[in-house]
């Protein structure tokens, strides 16, 4: 079947992108589907709006932003780079339909406060999104099957990693690729981290086919590490900040203890989530997924504010007024004195295990290829005046010094009060002894 394109080409605003334009119809027909408009209430960043009060965009602008990085791409590689004999590794732009409908449905399968309710319940946002793209009873699939009869199995397979083009699949999924460089600039803009900034027409530009996937011109690497240290600060800042992890924690123990109470049958009737209790009882289907979003969570946190279980009502009040949970480092050294801290947590008057938790959150600013790794990663080429290619770590000594090098931290939560000294009496001894194992935001041994 011949490719449809709209009469006018379609155009949506975008504080990022300025403009993200729309040419063919079967992508503005994806975007008006049921499935993509749930991401509108998705948030981007889940709880990072209780820090950072700017980051309140969602999954939906996120995803037009990566189609519309790829579009560039397309267009730069159409352009510069068109294949002349099969085989050359050059552009062929029949690869582009394909591209272009990845790299919009690449997040469609996420789900309310999608990073949290993943780890609760065990659900998998990126095979729901394969499920999305190929399941008949969903109008993404009918959409796409308007393209070609197998044409939703192909979208799928670029967002799984298997389409047999590596330069399609390292568009959407690679150590720099249009997924990353949409959602960094996005977040830097929506959080005001101006250190998430970088040049990203620069980095379009020198961005080349060859035959093993993309690869980036030498006279660009500068664009390059411009965009690995603004990544490394955006992880360090944004996305591993501690007061967004201490609602996570908040969140996830939330879900846990309404998941809990109706395991238990003592779920009150009149307050029970229906909505959620297919992923109480761990038997959900597609339909089921698609009918959650940020909101619906947070409709329920409000009904059970009123709740009679005393730990329930309080991590609702907790969530949906912002009362984080505080937290210290600590490591392996340290370790051992979580025990002791929780039995301090306890005796206070919380049930640690609700109301203490451990989080860890680690990030490889740049890796090297490693063939051994359990994912092993797509490694940075830089094209050498020859056509060579050479690592971008061994031709840059900035990335060099922070390859391969983890950057995060292990923190352990707990509720604020056990910081103060003389506000209850009676607890007074509990809190001394807890805070003399803290030192300057770590926990120490005495």
């Amino acid at each position: 079947m011949p490719i449809q394109y709209l009469p006018r080409e379609k155009v949506f605003r975008d504080p990022v992108h300025n403009y993200i334009h729309v040419r063919h119809q079967v992508i503005l027909d994806l975007i008006n589907t049921p499935e993509f408009q749930r991401l509108r209430r998705i948030k981007q960043l889940g709880v990072a709006a209780t820090v950072f009060q700017g980051a309140e965009h969602t999954r939906f602008t996120h995803s037009l932003g990566v189609y519309e990085i790829t579009r560039q791409i397309c267009d730069n590689f159409a352009t510069n780079y068109p294949t002349q004999t099969a085989g050359d590794g050059l552009w062929d732009d029949a690869e582009r339909l394909v591209a272009l409908c990845a790299a919009l449905l690449h997040d469609i399968g996420h789900g309310a406060y999608s990073h949290t309710f993943e780890h609760i319940f065990g659900t998998d946002h990126e095979a729901i999104t394969r499920q999305i793209v190929t399941d008949p009873s969903t109008n993404v699939c009918r959409i796409l099957a308007t393209v070609a009869p197998g044409f939703p199995a192909k979208v799928a397979s670029v967002i799984a990693h298997t389409y047999p083009n590596p330069q399609v699949v390292q568009m959407i999924s690679s150590q720099i690729d249009a997924d990353r460089m949409d959602y960094l600039l996005r977040d830097a803009y929506n959080t005001g981290t101006k250190y998430g900034e970088f040049d990203l027409t620069r980095i379009l530009r020198v961005m080349r086919p060859y035959a093993g996937g993309i690869g980036f011109d030498a006279n660009g690497m500068h664009a390059v590490e411009d965009y690995i240290v603004s990544r490394f600060q955006m992880y360090q800042q944004i996305y591993f900040h501690p007061v967004s992890r201490g609602m996570e924690m908040i969140l996830t123990h939330l879900l846990q203890r309404a998941k809990v109470l109706y395991t238990a049958g003592k779920f009150d009737a009149k307050f029970a989530p229906r909505l959620l209790i297919p992923f109480f009882e761990n038997d959900f289907t597609l339909r089921d997924y698609l009918r959650l979003d940020d909101g619906v969570l947070n409709t329920y946190f409000t009904y059970w504010l009123d709740y009679p279980d005393p730990v329930l009502a309080d991590l609702a009040d907790r969530f949906l007024s912002r009362r984080p949970l505080k937290s210290v480092t600590f490591n392996q050294a340290t370790a051992g004195l979580l025990p002791e801290m929780r039995e301090l947590v306890r005796q206070a008057g919380f049930d640690p295990t609700y109301y203490t938790a451990e989080n860890d959150s680690f990030d490889l600013p740049y890796d090297q290829y490693d063939p051994s790794a359990a994912n092993p990663k797509t490694q940075i080429e830089i094209i050498q005046a020859d056509g060579t290619l050479e690592e971008l770590s061994t031709q840059s000594r900035l990335v060099a010094a922070i390859s391969g090098q983890s950057v995060g931290d292990k923190r352990f939560y707990f509720p604020k009060v056990m910081l103060d000294r003389d506000r209850d009496a009676q607890n007074a001894r509990v809190y001394r002894a807890f805070q003399d194992h803290l030192l300057n935001g770590a926990l120490i041994r005495l």
